[in-house]
């Protein structure tokens, strides 16, 4: 076999602590190449392994954009369109890497593994933890058993799947958390299209919550709202009366909750009680939380699709 055509699993780095090193005042700042991170662990992997690296982006995680987003969709499927590319890594910051998951399984038609991995300590920390979610990530991503289950995160020494998936913790190595079912049912995937255009706002619903905060996001601009509620699902009186004139509008809402684990539903009455809000159209976001709810109503808008079957 020819060398270019050997198997091979490309790695897509985008900034994050797992590229982090310590500047002169104590900060971490992304320094650390893609070429490097591999360098590191490639006694470690397989030597009939090729791997290929496309250093996209050098980003803080929480300065990710939408446009962020299309651009490691697009430079996956591009991965993908060789036939040659057993799987994918993509090393990503923490802090928003549940949105980009989310944003890749949805649009993922392949069944060949995306996986995401990032890290908890910088790489020139003495107990690193990156360069062992990287080697494992490249290595799950070779094992038939990663095939048609959609987009993985490999962190802690676990590995979960996309959907549901969310930052549980700020420090501890095991980073990520899953409140979705061990193997949730993937929603049809939709062909790609551009989220950089798209606007999304997530509104907290806390105790008293004016409606001061969807008016001026709905005057802004944004095409969809998550309110971000209390236990299953449910909001204040004025917050509600918000919410019914926005889907009286024909603006998509999808109520999640602030409450860790469980799923939204619409189970109480009342002016802003889950089963109201859902009688007025809201959906419900299941056992997704605000940030992928978000994602997954933009898709909902790039694409024309139904947002309840994202959901």
């Amino acid at each position: 076999m020819h060398a270019d055509a050997a198997p091979k699993v490309v790695v897509i780095t985008t900034g994050g602590t797992i590229s982090c090193t310590t500047d002169a005042s104590g900060a971490l700042v992304p320094t650390v190449t893609g070429e490097a991170l591999v360098a590191a662990i490639q006694p470690r992997l397989a030597s009939t392994l090729r791997v290929e690296i496309n250093e996209l982006q050098q980003l803080d995680s929480s300065s990710m954009t939408f446009a962020d987003i299309d651009d490691i969709v697009t430079a996956c499927h591009q991965a993908l369109a060789d036939p040659a590319t057993i799987g994918v890594v993509v090393t990503h910051g923490t802090d928003s890497l549940e949105e980009t998951a989310i944003a890749l399984d949805t649009f993922h038609h392949d069944s060949r593994p995306v996986i995401l991995t990032g890290a908890q300590l910088p790489f020139d920390h003495p107990t690193s933890d990156g360069l062992t979610n990287l080697l494992e990530a490249i290595t799950i991503a070779t094992e038939p058993a990663a095939q048609d289950i959609g987009v993985l995160i490999v962190f802690g020494h676990a590995v979960l799947p996309a959907r549901g998936a969310l930052k549980w913790h700020t420090t501890d190595e095991l980073a990520f958390a899953t409140n979705g079912p061990e193997e949730p049912t993937r929603a049809e995937p939709v062909p790609v299209a551009p989220l950089a255009a798209v606007r999304v706002d997530i509104i907290p619903g806390y105790p008293g919550a004016p409606r001061t905060l969807l008016d001026a996001a709905l005057a802004a601009g944004a095409q969809g709202l998550v309110i971000e509620g209390m236990g299953s699902g449910n909001i204040g009186t004025e917050l509600a009366a918000a919410v019914a004139e926005t889907l009286a509008a024909g603006i998509p809402v999808v109520i999640s909750t602030r409450v860790p684990r469980g799923n939204v539903s619409g189970t109480y009455g009342g002016a802003g009680g889950g089963a109201t809000l859902h009688s007025l159209g809201a959906i419900g976001s299941t056992y997704f939380r605000a940030g992928q709810a978000r994602v997954l109503l933009a898709i909902a808008i790039a694409t024309g699709v139904h947002p309840q079957t994202l959901f």
